[in-house]
């Protein structure tokens, strides 16, 4: 944990521990009585990984706090979604009455979220540990990267059609759109673009802090 305050890493720590709090709690009630316990394994699982990995390389790499918060939101997201499954999620079915959808929009806002949480995680990793500078590069190569994540998302979505069939129907969430690979995809891209936009400037002054140059 050189080169790093410890105030900023104090913060960062109560933020890990929110991120667990919630996680465990949203992960225990998302658990009971899943809408299909298939889907919800597939959903959880990188919940599951995430949050021990997190603790694991606290003690020598600890994130900024921004960064802990956005994966806690993701992390709901993804727990909400093996609950209800993507297609059944209440709040999705609220948005789709609301505005006059044809689907329940949920499955969008997911992957949004695949794209704007890793976006500034990939920025901070970049930034610390590589030469790459902030600028046009650093913003280019993190959205790709999104991307890339996305449509690795998607293969994994595809060997679960291939070994499940009809059994994976529920985590595909494709709600018959036959374009639904491509707007993934696209709302990934556009989710690590917006999140650039929003939030550099807060996560360079968090990124300062945790490494003493403020």
């Amino acid at each position: 944990m050189t080169n790093t305050s410890s105030y900023a890493v104090g913060e960062s720590h109560k933020a890990l521990w929110a991120l667990t709090a919630v996680s465990v709690a949203v992960l225990l009630w998302s658990g009971i009585g899943p809408h299909d316990r298939l889907t919800w394994w597939l959903e959880v699982l990188p919940v599951i990984i995430a949050v021990p990995l997190l603790w694991a390389t606290f003690g020598k790499f600890p994130l900024t706090m921004l960064c802990y918060m956005l994966i806690t939101v993701h992390a709901v997201i993804l727990m909400v979604g093996g609950h209800h499954t993507y297609a059944l999620v209440p709040f999705g079915d609220w948005l789709r009455d609301l505005f006059d959808l044809s689907r329940n929009p949920y499955d969008r806002i997911g992957h949004f979220a695949q794209g704007f949480v890793p976006a500034i995680v990939a920025r901070e990793l970049l930034l610390r540990h590589t030469p790459l500078q902030r600028g046009g590069w650093l913003f280019t190569i993190v959205a790709g990267m999104c991307l890339a994540i996305s449509a690795c998302y998607e293969f994994i979505e595809w060997a679960a059609a291939i070994i499940g069939g009809g059994d994976a129907e529920a985590f595909l969430g494709t709600q018959g759109d036959v374009w639904d690979t491509q707007w993934d995809m696209f709302l990934a891209l556009i989710g690590a673009i917006t999140a650039q936009l929003l939030l550099s400037r807060l996560h360079d002054r968090q990124l300062a802090r945790l490494l003493g140059r403020a």
